[in-house]
């Protein structure tokens, strides 16, 4: 999908007469008008805050190779010395050829070849290489640029990391962190982001007033003719906007919360900080019982951390685990701030999102089940989307509800629609899916929030996998059974079933993941799982963990997340 921005000039720090500074955030000309321009009552917080979502969009802990291009280069030059003779020999062959036929052109094989060459070799390091040795044009060839939305009671800061799997959100309360506001104008838009503007952020002072200012004249550029007005078209990663979509639509479902108090967060970080695991399974387990402490057990290592100040108050429940731990090191720079830190927790092996409370401020991190946003994730998460499609008249009450109010609680907009919960829960999600409302967990309220110019649907998300579209069918018709399930050495789960009058056979890790599998199916027998798990071993997968859908109706569905979350 290509996202069309366009700015006037560039964000940054600008002086003003008496030793005032203002931080002036460009707007992207081609959303919708937003202003905004209020003093900063405590910039020191806000320039701890604000850096601390910086590392979440800088965030890519995706597996990275050693830098091999010294011995590439050595390699490349001796494949180079050996292949002289045969390419003396080609050229007089190829001379030959030519004469024989003057009517191709003797460059044309030289530039084919020379920029065929150059364009893979470039679309495979480019990204590796900018992000070590030139952040600047590293972050311009970043996914999307930040979201800022401008509501009533909050300015808010949204986004998603470069390996698709953190999301976060930076909202701060109008009244008790920023002065009076001269020009205000509600929205959501993009802002010119990069490294500048970072290293502005850590100039800011208790000693000097800073403003905040989403620049009206910016949105107005078309008609002042000042400035540099730049437009870019940005091409978004495959698989980007799908799972920032699923993330926003997640935050809508009812969730377990979990408090954790500073100290216990701090010994977590602190102990991912200085070990790293080299085994699996590498998962963090919540271990929760009502009336008592929570305790978080890091994996491989078995560590045990208590909450101690704080109780859980749920329902017995047996233990969560969540994979890819290490993306909670974006709080770490939050510690002094923070207050404590609630946990919301859709279940084993899905997304969570840790709510960092700072007083007039809270970041919210949202981390996708998996580090690397894949099949794996995916099919756990769509385990838990409603079943069928919206209603468009449902959409649409809800949209012009939530356009007009722009924050509404799940009760306020059930009651306002005259629908039951399921129905209303559905539609939330629909419209979270479709990015234009962000659930503001903290609050408890729902926002209407454009995080595209326009509505995100099929065709900009991109269509699922059709083996995992396929795999829920199986489900859904209950042609899937589990024949013998055993453990074998090194914790591999292995299990035996039939799924579609298939044979299937799989070998499961420690953390949910498809290590090996046998299935006779034309799919496998074509790729194995190198391209993916076939239909048949997602379905036997999904059934072996728990996750095939059991639900007709939004009802019974919205009802059975509820006891999820509660039991």
């Amino acid at each position: 999908m290509n996202l069309d921005v366009a700015y006037q000039g560039h964000s940054g720090l600008v002086s003003a007469a008496g030793g005032a500074r203002s931080l002036r955030l460009a707007a992207n000309l081609q959303r919708e008008a937003v202003a905004f321009d209020a003093s900063l009552r405590t910039p020191l917080r806000f320039r701890e805050a604000i850096s601390a979502l910086h590392d979440v969009v800088i965030s890519d802990l995706r597996f990275k190779p050693r830098d091999r291009e010294a011995y590439d280069a050595w390699k490349r030059a001796e494949r180079s010395r050996e292949m002289q003779v045969q390419r003396t020999e080609y050229e007089r062959l190829k001379k030959e050829i030519l004469d024989n036929k003057p009517e191709i052109a003797p460059e044309f094989e030289k530039k084919y070849n020379a920029l065929r060459r150059r364009y893979w070799q470039l679309r495979s390091k480019y990204s590796m290489q900018l992000m070590r040795r030139n952040p600047e044009m590293w972050r311009l060839l970043m996914p999307c640029d930040p979201v800022v939305t401008v509501a009533d009671d909050v300015v808010f800061f949204e986004c998603f990391s470069a390996d698709q799997s953190s999301y976060g959100c930076l909202t701060v309360n109008r009244d008790d962190a920023f002065g009076s506001s001269s020009s205000l104008q509600l929205g959501t838009t993009n802002v010119d982001y990069s490294w500048a503007l970072y290293d502005h952020f850590q100039t800011l002072r208790s000693y000097r007033e800073t403003r905040l200012k989403v620049d009206p004249d910016g949105v107005a550029a078309t008609t002042t003719g000042g400035g540099e007005h730049r437009e870019e078209k940005i091409d978004l990663p495959d698989g980007w906007l799908r799972g920032f979509m699923q993330l926003q639509s997640a935050m809508t479902l009812p969730m377990r919360r979990v408090t954790l108090s500073r100290d216990a967060v701090y010994s977590i970080l602190a102990w991912l900080k200085r070990h790293k695991a080299h085994k699996s399974p590498r998962a963090m387990r919540f271990s929760l019982s009502p009336g008592q402490a929570p305790e978080v057990i890091l994996e491989p290592w078995q560590q045990r951390f208590t909450s101690y100040g704080t109780t859980y108050d749920g329902s017995p429940t047996e233990p969560i685990r969540i994979w890819g731990a290490r993306r909670v090191l974006s709080l770490a720079r939050l510690l002094p701030l923070m207050e404590s830190c609630d946990v919301y927790l859709l279940g084993t092996g899905m997304p969570s999102f840790w709510v960092a409370r700072m007083g007039e401020m809270r970041l919210t991190l949202g981390l996708s089940g998996w580090t690397v946003n894949d099949w794996s994730s995916g099919s756990a998460l769509e385990a838990l989307l409603p079943p069928g499609e919206v209603g468009s008249g449902r959409l649409q009450s809800a949209t012009n509800l939530l356009r007009k109010d722009r924050a509404l609680s799940f009760d306020a907009l059930q009651a306002a629609m005259v629908c039951n919960p399921g129905d209303c829960a559905a539609t939330l999600n629909q419209l979270a899916l479709s990015g234009q409302v962000i659930h503001d967990l903290a609050a408890g309220v729902y926002r209407w929030r454009q995080v595209m110019p326009m509505p995100v649907g099929p065709a900009e998300i991109g269509s699922e996998s059709p083996e995992l579209v396929a795999s829920r069918r199986i489900l859904q018709q209950r042609h899937t059974a589990i024949i013998s399930r055993t453990i074998g050495p090194s914790s591999l789960d292995i299990v035996v079933g039939n799924a579609d009058g298939k044979s299937v056979k799989l070998v499961l890790d420690a953390d949910g993941a498809i290590k090996r599998g046998i299935c006779d199916c034309s799919h496998h027998r074509r790729a194995g799982i190198r391209r993916g798990p076939c239909r048949h071993l997602l379905a036997l997968r999904a059934m072996a963990l728990g996750q095939a859908p059991e639900d007709k109706s939004t009802t019974e569905w919205y009802n059975r997340l509820l006891r999820l979350s509660k039991n």
